[in-house]
């Protein structure tokens, strides 16, 4: 009897324990799953429950940990889950059409360098900013000369002039300087009067101006020999300086494209001890300027 009453006590205390495990499985299955369906509620942030925190962006940096939530699907990001700029122009790899920007260099919203006077080089290359528009230039972004006389193709109002020629400030040739000689008798002594020789001169001068199309503004200069005072002589330059000028004028150059200037016998051109030397100094110049 006693062996059997000690049958059942044991029977009782097995269920008893199996009952026991069989509760505590349970709790602890309610409590994991209860931590899997909202660990922030449970304040649980256990290794067993990590698995659970959101990735709302799916981006793989958790939500509690990501600065720049809402990444667009695909895109990279860096640790705290914002995308990645990998030159550091300030535009997005995703949003950034030209990639590889130098650093320090000035973008649009595409992440492409600028070109502020739109001449095709960026400003970054560009060693003449401030193109006007529509000029061309070229690949450092300077505006072209393309015949080569001083003055860009955007100013020249006379493009292809001819290689080594005397432009205006419009690229237009002007006439080459002019020397005149006055040789024999061409002025009387003491007279600043043009003879038949030096108005043939002078017509064809005027007709040269007329027909070029630059901008030519005249300086008439009147030479003597050394026969004669120095006073005498630069008195004399002058009024020959002023005669030559004042046929121009009458043939229809501006007064106001023509000055004037005596410098007696200071500027020789060939020796003034012989007669043939005393004459080639007796001249006036027309220097275009």
């Amino acid at each position: 009897m006693e062996y059997k009453k000690q049958q059942v006590m044991a029977g009782l205390v097995l269920a008893l324990g199996l009952n026991i495990g069989l509760i505590s499985a349970a709790q602890a299955v309610s409590l994991h799953t209860g931590c899997d369906m909202d660990c922030w509620a449970c304040g649980d942030l256990s290794p067993e429950c990590e698995h659970a925190l959101p990735d709302s962006d799916g981006d793989g940096v958790m939500d509690d940990k990501d600065q720049c939530p809402a990444t667009p699907a695909g895109v990279a990001v860096d640790a705290v889950g914002c995308p990645l700029d990998s030159d550091g122009d300030g535009v997005v790899d995703h949003e950034d059409r030209c990639p590889g920007t130098p650093a320090g260099v000035s973008v649009d919203a595409q992440g492409c360098p600028l070109d502020s006077d739109g001449d095709g080089v960026t400003d970054d290359k560009d060693r003449c900013p401030g193109t006007p528009r529509g000029a061309a230039v070229d690949t450092h972004g300077c505006e072209l000369d393309s015949d080569g006389d001083g003055v860009l193709d955007s100013n020249d109002a006379c493009p292809g002039t001819p290689r080594g020629a005397r432009v205006d400030a419009r690229g237009c040739q002007v006439i080459e300087n002019i020397t005149i000689d006055l040789v024999n008798d061409e002025f009387d002594f003491d007279s600043a009067a043009l003879k038949p020789d030096m108005k043939s001169a002078l017509d064809d001068v005027a007709r040269r101006i007329k027909a070029s199309k630059g901008d030519e503004h005249l300086l008439v200069i009147g030479h003597t020999d050394s026969v004669g005072s120095d006073a005498y002589n630069q008195r004399l330059s002058e009024r020959r300086a002023k005669a030559a000028a004042g046929y121009l004028i009458s043939r229809g150059i501006d007064a106001t494209r023509i000055r004037t200037k005596g410098v007696g016998e200071s500027q020789p051109v060939a020796d003034n001890s012989t007669k043939s030397g005393r004459a080639k100094n007796r001249r006036v110049e027309i220097r275009v300027e």
